[in-house]
């Protein structure tokens, strides 16, 4: 069994997920989905904490590439990422990428954020029954005790890593928070479905 038809076996999902600056889309259709290492020596627009990516900038996966080598996915757009970007919600969109990414050459799993120092990090046959994704889909990560909180927020961002890029022939479609953003992704030049869904978004704080 392909290690997609797995995933969706055991989590009922098909796709994976980018969060993404509509801005970028052009580049991506492109380019694909690029690593983040590749991404910075083009001109794109960047909706990653710097912090985060600092301290990604010095990960390197074990008999792997360096954490920035690789385009990255969710498993879950539902994230603290997303929730960090709730004031941008009309300039983003979030990718969906078909399940088969799983299935391409060396691609790396981690059963949380890749940048944690309690990642651990697999292929993905193995990594898919190592994953807590009843964790990773929960609609919350809130928890009463701070470090099982923490743990939870670190899980629900468990990532597909891809080396150097993903081909855009692998994004299903995109899912934006209301018709703006809708008109704005389809005069950008993205042919592929696009879902207006708010649900699938964090609200604005001052809503």
């Amino acid at each position: 069994m392909r290690a997609s038809e797995r995933f969706t076996e055991i989590t009922n999902q098909t796709g994976l997920y980018n969060i993404q600056a509509i801005d970028n889309i052009p580049s991506i259709m492109k380019r694909g989905l690029l690593s983040n290492e590749r991404a910075k020596i083009i001109n794109h627009v960047s909706i990653a904490m710097n912090e985060v990516q600092q301290k990604r900038d010095f990960i390197k996966i074990p008999n792997g590439l360096k954490l920035h080598q690789y385009a990255n996915l969710y498993f879950d757009p539902w994230n603290p990422m997303l929730s960090l970007k709730r004031n941008q919600n009309q300039q983003i969109c979030i990718l969906k990428f078909d399940r088969a990414v799983l299935d391409m050459n060396n691609v790396i799993v981690s059963d949380r954020n890749a940048s944690s120092a309690y990642a651990a990090f697999y292929t993905p046959e193995i990594g898919l029954e190592n994953i807590e994704f009843d964790i990773v889909y929960a609609r919350y990560w809130i928890d009463e005790d701070h470090y099982q909180q923490l743990r939870k927020k670190s899980i629900k961002c468990a990532e597909v890593l891809v080396p150097y890029a993903i081909p855009y022939d692998f994004v299903v479609c995109a899912a934006v928070v209301n018709k703006q953003a809708a008109v704005k992704l389809k005069d950008i030049g993205f042919d592929k479905k696009i879902i207006v869904e708010p649900r699938v978004f964090f609200k604005e704080v001052n809503q």
